[in-house]
């Protein structure tokens, strides 16, 4: 079936609330220049807790059709969780999305695979669609085969959390921030296990609709190869993000090579 395509953009630890205002300012502009068709593929950044106000504030009042979503959100729904950000605060906002489990939570944070469950479980109960991370190392990959370790991540919130809307980002964890990409053909041999995993989860309904992202040292030059590929429905962008110029281009995938 045909499952409108997602650009991503994981702005991580970089852009105080001013710059973010300039970046998505610029992001609108040079898609409005382009004549961006946001049916076609749609376009979401995920800036850092301190700029989502102001990110949420400009979307609303100049009516862009941008979409945005937090890095994180807490399990729990509310009380004594000093730091933490409840996705009733997210949803408050309007912010559509938000990443759970990526693979720089999993490793810095200590954050375990039921962790990721139960963020993706509050994510849902909170209407946010998730963007559940999960990926491998090249020794996981080289010791295990294509596609194991995700599957494995993926399967405890398949089992744990009811059917619903979510997107999979697979990461390949040695190519993340690395200027070196997966190839397309190893991309897509594990969105299609992952796809897989789902459709044995959850059925085929669920499986056929659910988008499967591609993350790591994505830019304007390799996109479109990734594009090509019948599981990969988008990408998680990461430093590429922080360039508008470069991210509108990397939107604008079909400009370069049509899928």
């Amino acid at each position: 079936m045909s499952r409108t395509a997602l650009i991503a953009g994981n702005w991580k630890m970089n852009l105080d609330h001013l710059q973010a205002i300039a970046t998505v300012q610029k992001l609108a502009w040079t898609l409005k220049d382009a004549h961006y068709d946001y049916d076609g593929v749609e376009v979401a950044v995920f800036p850092p807790f301190t700029d989502l106000r102001s990110v949420q504030t400009l979307i609303s009042a100049d009516k862009l059709q941008i979409r945005f979503g937090a890095q994180d959100l807490s399990e729990h729904d509310g009380g004594a969780y000093t730091g933490d950000i409840s996705g009733a605060f997210l949803k408050a906002l309007d912010a559509a999305y938000v990443i759970v489990g990526h693979s720089e939570r999993r490793t810095m944070h200590g954050e375990t695979d039921e962790i990721v469950a139960a963020k993706t479980a509050a994510a849902v109960r909170h209407g946010l669609v998730p963007v559940v991370c999960v990926g491998e190392t090249m020794e996981d990959r080289t010791a295990r085969g294509a596609g194991v370790v995700p599957v494995e991540q993926l399967q405890v919130v398949l089992d744990s959390v009811a059917p619903a809307d979510i997107v999979v980002a697979y990461e390949p964890v040695w190519a993340i921030g690395s200027g070196q990409a997966a190839t397309a053909e190893q991309a897509q041999e594990d969105c299609s296990a992952l796809r897989r995993a789902i459709q044995t989860a959850w059925g085929d309904e669920r499986a056929a609709p659910t988008r499967i992202l591609y993350g790591g040292s994505v830019k304007s030059g390799n996109i479109a190869s990734f594009m090509r590929e019948p599981d990969i429905d988008g990408a998680l962008v990461g430093g590429a993000s922080l360039d508008a110029t470069e991210f509108a281009a990397i939107a604008r995938y079909k400009h370069h090579v049509g899928r």
